[in-house]
């Protein structure tokens, strides 16, 4: 293997995170830089990662005694299809969800960013290792 491809993931959630996509792509492409002696190519390589983000989610948990929410979570999941030009048979198409909590005495655009980083390297990371865990 020596070369990745990333393609652009855009955002099919029902919410749009306007930087989500940008962020997420940019993610991925530098997790396998930093992780791998694999350059980047722009098209097809030998490794090939596209999808979409599916998912971009806030929903209370943690539910107290007077019915307000003590944390709320944003989930974010991301379709991936992996295409191996050298090994076919470890091609995918799964879909990656992760999740972050945070205090609900905080407002989502207060953490987003934060929320947002850890949750897409989270991701980056377990794409990652489903695509090259064998090597």
């Amino acid at each position: 293997m020596k070369t990745v491809a990333v393609a652009y993931f855009p955002n099919r959630a029902a919410t749009i995170q306007p930087s989500l996509s940008q962020v997420f792509t940019e993610k991925l492409k530098d997790y396998f830089l930093q992780q791998t002696n694999l350059s980047l190519e722009t098209d097809a390589a030998d490794l090939n990662f596209s999808g979409e983000i599916v998912k971009y989610e806030v929903k209370p948990i943690a539910i107290q005694a007077n019915e307000k929410a003590a944390q709320n979570r944003l989930t974010i999941a991301i379709k991936v299809k992996f295409e191996n030009q050298k090994d076919e048979s470890k091609n995918f198409e799964q879909k990656f969800s992760r999740y972050a909590d945070y205090d609900s005495s905080q407002s989502l655009a207060e953490v987003e960013d934060d929320l947002i980083a850890q949750i897409t390297n989270e991701l980056a990371e377990d794409i990652f290792n489903k695509a090259v865990v064998n090597w």
